[in-house]
């Protein structure tokens, strides 16, 4: 035994001596071969793609792509991860290229040998040896012509060794999935999925993912948009390969074989264009930008918008902008009718274009004015010719209503009662308030705040107008339109909560044009609070509307601010912004009116003084309506610019109990007197009351024995030119209109001509008014003098 023993170690000792001697040869060769590794990966560092050289996807909130932008080269490219896409695609994708991805450190020996050895006997390539990592490192290194030698083999091996020193399995996938080239500029398979597909990658079946596989390996000769055919073949193999290694059932393969390949042309996401140009420029390097945009709602608003402007005159465009209440995110977001038709300046964003507001302005200033305590909902505001400094604006429709309550006049929107209120509450505080909440207004080089900006004397961008128009549905807090979830939310109070519930209460009791609210069952549809605008000219059409969930906004012109004749906001843009609003998702509770807030009353009050009618006699109320108060506020009609009739509208005086005449403080005989007082209306207001009411509120004549007390009635104008109930007619034969000259007696101030309510010229005391009454009918011609001194006459025009 002991020599079998010896013999054993003899025969087994010479080879670990063997070994022994060439252990530090192995060791400084691993050293050596290690440390030239790093010097070749210190002087040949890894290409690893830029962040700012990829290109650029704007996505939906739901991840949807909405546009693409390429990279410098040109390159469409969709940034994607292992975990986005389907998991079909990575089972055929490493089944059928590299079965040991997960295991190799790069390079697979076996298959090079094999791969070599196919090269060697044949004289030509017969399979690839490239492991999946290679060919990321052949998409990095991208050799001049693709072809592949020796020399390209042996860097792509160096460079799959890199790869894997450097990054994770994970990422070098992700590298792949991003950069394969897919044919032409198509890059990764999102795009490709996209692309050739017409859906994202992680939504593909076995036959597709099959396809998407194989074609990285010939992208020219098997498009599936130019090859279809060809593209099947390959597909077909690959899909036979997979059933051969047992990954899909025999049964899945043959379902995946009975689909189709598909040719289409290749269409690159195109929606909400201009906000995605917009988000590309202000996130430069981004390889995905979100948005909050829905996008099947920005689909169908796109083609609506498209469809309702497309019978417009030649250069007209459009822009739509739809925001949620709560968030500010924009939801949809259409910059022009048509992205790239140069006839309507299609690359125009008309969201943030500067134009004019028109009326929009107006429930701001009366949100204000309701915080300052000037008026409440039902304030007696008077619509008159009226002129104030110099300046005398006029109504959309050159037509007058009298005396109106402040909701009356905002529904309306008149002009006359905005402009007045501004006065009052002043243009540059105003403007002011406005800059604060987000509505910067930008002016004429040089111009300050006037009193025509309530009229659209200023510049507005319709994101702003949404942004603050939110503010009565958000308690009076107007914000900034928000585009991205990483947008910050600035809010800014543009109204007291109790002033927003009362604009957006008014607003919304305004009708549907066309509808009256006791004719159509409304009950299933949202209450909105609206506003349309048109500018001067008609070179801006505007209408905003608010619900509890959402606020819309619509603008229609020309971007070149040429004029669009007859198309103005309540025609042009307001139908629009009902379909959009009606089309929006909906909870219930939406069309329920909502409760004021603690400081909101609803008070009794009295014209002409707008008081309480509580605190004033019965007898001074003429007439009666509810109105909506503001922090127990109830405050007077304003008192006449300028008139020195007006007492605060109350008149307190001596009158003899016998003759019913006013007694002065100076007279030569006795009177047996007593106190009365009357409620007086604005003396611009008188054409439009009844007799009844100009009675209670006139002066009684003063007694002759007394010396005037300085309250002389209303002097008494005249019409000359055409009688009371006159009847007039074109000379016998002519084709001209019924031409008259008249001329107001009585009065040396300007006087005001009104046909029917409308303003048809102004005179200069009795200088004389030349006009062509030509619509046949009864008409009534009204002389209103600045003093309040006025006339009118009846008169029929014949056919």
């Amino acid at each position: 035994m002991g020599a079998a023993r010896h013999a054993a170690r003899e025969s087994s000792g010479p080879a670990p001596r063997g070994w022994r001697r060439l252990l530090p040869w192995l060791r400084w060769g691993a050293a050596a071969g290690l440390l030239a590794l790093l010097v070749l990966d210190f002087a040949f560092p890894l290409p690893l793609p830029e962040t700012r050289d990829t290109s650029t996807l704007v996505v939906a909130g739901d991840g949807t792509p909405l546009r693409a932008f390429a990279d410098a080269q040109g390159v469409w490219r969709y940034p994607v991860t292992p975990d986005q896409v389907s998991p079909l695609y990575l089972q055929v994708l490493l089944g059928y290229e590299d079965r040991w991805f997960w295991r190799h450190p790069g390079v697979n020996p076996v298959s090079l040998l094999r791969a070599g050895g196919q090269w060697l006997l044949r004289g030509h390539i017969v399979s690839g040896g490239s492991t999946l990592t290679m060919q990321v490192a052949r998409i990095l290194e991208r050799p001049a012509g693709g072809r592949r030698t020796p020399l390209t083999k042996s860097r792509q091996i160096l460079r799959a060794l890199q790869l894997e020193a450097h990054l994770s399995k994970r990422e070098i996938l992700g590298l792949y999935l991003e950069r394969a080239p897919f044919g032409g500029t198509i890059e990764g398979v999102e795009t490709a999925s996209r692309a050739y597909l017409g859906k994202p990658a992680s939504r593909l079946s076995h036959a597709e993912a099959a396809l998407l596989a194989v074609l990285p390996q010939a992208p020219s000769r098997w498009r599936p948009d130019r090859h279809p055919q060809a593209a099947r073949v390959a597909r077909d193999k690959v899909l036979d390969r997979m059933s051969e290694l047992g990954i899909w059932s025999p049964a899945q393969v043959r379902d995946a074989k009975v689909e189709a390949v598909v040719s289409r042309t290749l269409h690159a996401p195109l929606s909400a264009a201009l906000l995605a140009q917009r988000l590309h420029g202000e996130h430069p390097g981004s390889a995905r930008i979100r948005s909050t945009i829905d996008p099947a709602l920005q689909r169908t608003l796109e083609e609506r918008v498209t469809a309702y402007f497309s019978e417009l005159p030649p250069r007209t465009s459009a822009a739509l902008l739809v925001v949620d209440n709560a968030t500010m995110e924009a939801r949809a977001y259409v910059g022009s009718v048509a992205f790239g038709d140069k006839a309507r300046l299609g690359d125009v964003d008309m969201v943030r274009a500067w134009r004019s507001p028109g009326s929009t302005l107006k429930p701001f200033l009366y949100g204000m004015a309701l915080d300052d305590g000037l008026i409440h909902s039902e304030s007696l505001l008077v619509d008159a010719p009226q002129s104030f400094g110099g300046y005398r604006p006029g109504n959309f429709d050159a037509a007058f209503n009298g005396p109106v309550g402040a909701a009356q006049a905002l529904r309306l929107s008149l002009n006359i009662p905005a402009v007045d209120l501004l006065d009052r509450v002043g243009p540059a505080r105003f403007s002011a308030r406005l800059d604060n909440a987000g509505i910067a207004l930008k002016y004429p080089r040089g111009a300050k705040p006037n009193l025509s900006l309530i009229l659209g004397g200023s510049g507005a961008r319709l994101e702003d107008l949404v942004g603050a128009y939110a503010a009565l549905n958000r308690g009076g807090a107007a914000g900034r339109v928000r585009y991205t979830p990483a947008d910050p939310r600035i809010d800014r109070r543009v109204m007291s909560p109790g002033a927003a519930w009362i604009v957006r209460s008014v607003l919304e009791a305004n009708p549907r044009p066309g509808e009256r609210e006791d004719t159509f069952d409304s009950r299933g549809r949202p209450r909105v609070a609206w506003k349309t605008g048109t500018s001067y000219g008609f070179r801006d059409a505007w209408a905003i509307g608010g619900t509890r969930r959402h606020t819309v906004g619509v603008w229609v012109g020309r971007p070149d601010g040429t004029p669009l004749p007859g198309q103005y906001g309540g025609v042009t843009a307001l139908p629009l912004m009902f379909e959009v609003i009606d089309s929006l998702p909906r909870r219930r509770g939406d069309n329920v009116p909502r409760p004021p807030p603690r400081n909101v009353a609803e008070t009794e009050i009295c014209w002409p003084l707008g008081t309480a009618a509580e605190s004033q006699p019965p007898a001074l109320c003429q007439r009666r309506m509810k109105a909506w108060t503001l922090d127990g506020v109830v405050p007077p009609t304003f008192a006449e610019r300028g008139a020195r009739l007006w007492n605060a509208g109350r008149e307190r005086f001596e009158l003899d109990v016998a003759t019913g005449e006013r007694v002065s403080a100076a007279c030569s005989l006795p009177h047996a007197t007593r106190r009365t007082e009357i409620a007086r209306w604005p003396a611009l207001a008188s054409p439009w009351l009844s007799a009844a009411e100009r009675r209670a509120s006139r002066l009684p004549p003063l007694a002759g024995d007394c010396m005037a007390d300085g309250r002389a009635a209303v002097q008494e104008l005249r019409i000359e030119g055409i009688n009371d109930r006159a009847t007039l007619a074109r000379a016998p034969g002519s084709e001209h209109a019924v031409r008259l000259s008249v001329r107001a007696l009585g009065t040396d101030s300007a006087v005001q001509w009104l046909l029917d309510g409308r303003r048809i010229g102004q005179s200069e005391g009795a200088s004389p008014l030349a006009h062509d009454f030509a619509e046949a009918g009864e008409h009534t011609l009204t002389a209103l003098a600045q003093s309040g001194a006025w006339t009118s006459v009846r008169f029929r025009v014949l056919p």
